[in-house]
């Protein structure tokens, strides 16, 4: 199929057995086998000729409307083309501009900031990180201190995000920043566009215990940016944030990490003779019952998304259960791969693919970021149970 006819097809008149199946082969064909489930965020020069690709396809922003370059995909399908995704271990693409920027833009942008920024997002020539968590902002989101002063047609920007996945790979980022002081935390928020290139920003990458540098510090000293990038109104950039972190959440809560963990358990254990230990066919049991109610409550929410429902603030729950899930299996992992399981890059299987410290080491931020649990269970306490703070 060419890209011009790609763009065409009414892909919700498509069954979805039909649907799927597309999406499998195209998938299979053409996704890189050596990036099948990474252990780690790829950089834009690992995973940028597969964006590139997807884009050619007409296939790389499934959720956005067609006439702004994406498939339109309704709800339902949207989850199918998700679940194929992590089926094949598609490794995720630096995304920011497609799930978070574009949807933003066309539910709240201006049609100029829309002409401008959705065409170079789908063509892969803006590459957007987001600024939001601070040194001491992160699950309390709402206080940052990150401040925008105006100056003439300008905004004038001084402070520091840190936890900004790929800022180094990124060209724009979009900016939770304070402009009003005098009110209420929530109600003095705006939310910024911002190019990277603009003086007086800085990356510092931050390497982690696994050896990797998924995350960054960007610093701010006097950046001007236009007034024309803010977008909504301004002070109420708050809104905007809320509705992007509900769609983080429950993509943090699929089950597809835990199966995928599981499965590894299961390989390791049998290479292994573990099935005839009762002490680990204990822990494995509970877990893989654990699994399996996690994939019936992540249905439940996807359920809620298919008929276009907005999630409430049960959705943490989702977020909750899926990320101790993992961080379960990943202990249990390294328990069953007994002395190398402490060895990084080590398999201990002959043939095998299981890196348990890898997988160790990435459960524990899963906990912490999108919102710690520590905050979830906050949440759900206040807003779904209605218990006195």
């Amino acid at each position: 199929m060419n890209t011009t006819a790609s763009r065409a097809t009414d892909w919700n008149a498509l069954d979805n057995a039909s649907f799927r199946a597309a999406l499998r082969e195209f998938f299979e064909k053409h996704f890189p086998s050596e990036w099948r489930y990474p252990q780690r965020r790829l950089r834009w020069s690992e995973i940028g000729p597969w964006y590139l690709k997807l884009s050619e396809r007409g296939w790389v922003a499934p959720s956005w409307p067609t006439q702004y370059g994406g498939m339109g995909l309704s709800p339902e399908k949207l989850i199918i083309f998700i679940e194929e995704q992590e089926r094949w271990g598609v490794a995720r693409a630096p995304d920011m501009g497609i799930t978070m920027v574009g949807p933003l833009l066309i539910n709240h942008g201006n049609q100029t900031q829309r002409a401008y920024y959705l065409p170079k997002i789908i063509a892969g020539e803006h590459i957007w990180c987001q600024g939001y968590s601070e040194p001491n902002s992160g699950s309390d989101l709402a206080s940052l201190r990150t401040e925008a002063v105006v100056d003439g047609d300008d905004f004038i920007v001084n402070g520091q995000k840190t936890w900004t996945t790929l800022a180094q790979d990124a060209t724009h980022i979009f900016l939770l920043v304070r402009t009003d002081k005098t009110a209420k935390k929530q109600e003095g928020i705006s939310f910024l566009l911002a190019d990277m290139k603009t003086p007086g920003i800085t990356v510092r990458p931050i390497r982690n215990i696994a050896g990797s540098e998924d995350f960054c510090e960007v610093f701010l000293e006097n950046v001007r940016v236009p007034r024309s990038n803010i977008v909504g109104e301004l002070n109420k950039g708050w809104t905007i944030a809320k509705a992007l972190l509900g769609f983080e959440r429950i993509f943090l809560g699929s089950p597809k990490q835990s199966q995928y963990a599981l499965a590894r358990v299961q390989e390791a254990a049998q290479r292994l003779g573990l099935f005839e230990d009762t002490g680990f066919v204990d822990r494995y049991t509970k877990l893989a019952l654990d699994v399996a109610d996690l994939g019936a409550l992540y249905g439940r929410f996807i359920e809620q998304v298919k008929r276009g429902e907005t999630l409430g603030p049960d959705v943490s729950m989702l977020k909750l259960f899926g990320t101790e899930t993992y961080s379960r299996l990943a202990d249990l992992l390294v328990d069953v791969m007994g002395s190398s399981g402490g060895t990084p890059g080590s398999t201990a299987l002959p043939g095998g693919k299981t890196d348990a410290l890898t997988s160790f080491y990435n459960a524990r931020p899963a906990t912490i970021y999108g919102g710690s649990n520590e905050v979830q269970r906050n949440i759900l306490a206040a807003s779904v149970l209605k218990l006195p703070s």
